[in-house]
C-alpha cells in the first residue's frame, strides 16, 4: 500500500557521519536535538519530545497528564489498536464513540459518554481528515477535559494557518517508516505546556534525571541517533513529497468519481490544508470481493481499519448501550488504496480499472 521514502543515501551518510564524530549513538544525543530543534521551528511550536515509536509516546503522554487511575477516556473504535491499547495499559477505561462521515469522532456524541469518572477526550485525525478541534475543544473546557490527539496521520495538517499540533493539550505523531515524515521507526509529541516536557522526558528514560538519581517510574522510549539522523535527511523533502502526493491523490478522484459503488472522501475543505497521507475509499457492497481481485492483480490495498475494535474480543468488554453503528459500517466498506511519491499515473490508472472491472 505504501513504500517508506528514501532520500538520496549519500545525504543520509553525511548525517551518519556526525555519529561517528561523536560516538554518541542514544541518550538524547546531539542528533536528537536538533531533529527536535527542526521540529519546533516546522510545527511553530515550543516544545518536541522524540521517541522510539508512537505507541511509547501515546503511553507516556497518558503519564503525563496525570490522571486518576482507571479514569475513563473518551475515544474511537475506528483506529488502529495502539490507540485503544496504550488507554488500557495506563490503567484506563476505553469509551468508545462512534465516528462521523469523515471518520473521525462524532463531536455530537461525547458529551452523552461523559460520567464523573471521564478525565480526557482522545479523539482520532483519522487519514489526516482533522477533527472538529474547535468543537472538541470547547467540550474540554465546559468539563474540565484533557485532550490528547492521535495525530499519527496528520504530519503537516493545518487547520485555519494553524498547525494541526496546535490544538489540544497534547499531540501523538507516529514517524513510522510508512507515514509521510518518517525516522524509520519513532514518534514524537507536540504540546504547549512548557511544564510538561520535564517530566516527560524522564518518563521515556527510566526517570533516571542523573547520574544517582531516580525521580519516577519511567520506561525506555527514546529515540536513538540513527533514528534523528533519518529524520534530520527526510524533513527538508516533506513539502515535496506532500506536493507529489497531492498530484497521486487527485488522479485517484478523476478516476474514481465516476464509478458506481465506490465512494470518495472530500477533501478540498478551503480551511483545511491536508497532506494526502492516504486514499481511502468507501466500496458499498462487495468490498472483499474488490480486495480479493486486487491482491491478485499484484495490487495491495488495506482495510484500513478492520475490523472494528468493538468487535475485537479483547476489547468488546468495554462496549456500552450507546451505538458505534457508523464505524462498524466503515470497517466493512473502506478500503486504502496504493499511494507513495514514485507512484505513477499509468499505475494508479491500472488500481481504477481494476477496481471497476471488479465490481
Amino acid at each position: 500500500m505504501t513504500k517508506p521514502f528514501l532520500p538520496p543515501i549519500n545525504e543520509y551518510l553525511y548525517n551518519l557521519e556526525k555519529i561517528w564524530e561523536s560516538n554518541i549513538l542514544t541518550n538524547m544525543g546531539p542528533l536528537h536535538v536538533d531533529l527536535e530543534r527542526e521540529l519546533c521551528s516546522r510545527f511553530g511550536c515550543e516544545n518536541v519530545a522524540l521517541f522510539t515509536n508512537g505507541h511509547l509516546a501515546l503511553e507516556i503522554a497518558l503519564k503525563a497528564l496525570n490522571l486518576e487511575p482507571g479514569s475513563e477516556i473518551i475515544t474511537t473504535p475506528f483506529t488502529f489498536v495502539s490507540t485503544i491499547s496504550s488507554i488500557v495499559n495506563q490503567g484506563h477505561i476505553p469509551v468508545f464513540c462512534d465516528i462521523d462521515d469523515d471518520c473521525t469522532i462524532d463531536v455530537d456524541q461525547i458529551e452523552a459518554l461523559i460520567t464523573p469518572k471521564t478525565a480526557a477526550i482522545l479523539p482520532v485525525h483519522v487519514y489526516g481528515f482533522p477533527c472538529d478541534v474547535e468543537r472538541i475543544d470547547e467540550i474540554a473546557r465546559k468539563h474540565r477535559l484533557k485532550v490528547l490527539y492521535d495525530a499519527a496521520h496528520a504530519f503537516g495538517v493545518r487547520v485555519n494557518g494553524k498547525d494541526i499540533s496546535q490544538f489540544g493539550d497534547i499531540s501523538m505523531f507516529s514517524f513510522h517508516a510508512t507515514k509521510l515524515f518518517h525516522t524509520i521507526e519513532g514518534g514524537a509529541l507536540i504540546f504547549a505546556d512548557s511544564a510538561l516536557k520535564t517530566n516527560i522526558d524522564l518518563y521515556k528514560n527510566f526517570g533516571i534525571s542523573g547520574p544517582e538519581t531516580i525521580e519516577l517510574v519511567g520506561l525506555n522510549a527514546k529515540m536513538n541517533e540513527f533514528q534523528a539522523a533519518m529524520g534530520l535527511t527526510v524533513l527538508p523533502y516533506l513539502d515535496e513529497i506532500i506536493e507529489q502526493r497531492k498530484t497521486i491523490f487527485e488522479r485517484y478522484m478523476q478516476n474514481l468519481d465516476n464509478i458506481q459503488g465506490v465512494s470518495i472522501f472530500p477533501c478540498q475543505d478551503k480551511n483545511i490544508d491536508y497532506n494526502y497521507a492516504y486514499v481511502p475509499i468507501l466500496i458499498t457492497t462487495k468490498r472483499n470481493e474488490v480486495f480479493d481481485v486486487l491482491a491478485a492483480n499484484n495490487i495491495h490495498a488495506r482495510k484500513y481499519f478492520y475490523p472494528s475494535l468493538t468487535k475485537v474480543e479483547c476489547y468488546r468488554q468495554y462496549m456500552r448501550n450507546n451505538s458505534t453503528r457508523k464505524a462498524e459500517t466503515i470497517t466493512e466498506q473502506v478500503l486504502a488504496l496504493p499511494i507513495y511519491p514514485s507512484l505513477t499515473f499509468e499505475q494508479v490508472d491500472r488500481v481504477c480499472r481494476t477496481i471497476q472491472e471488479a465490481i
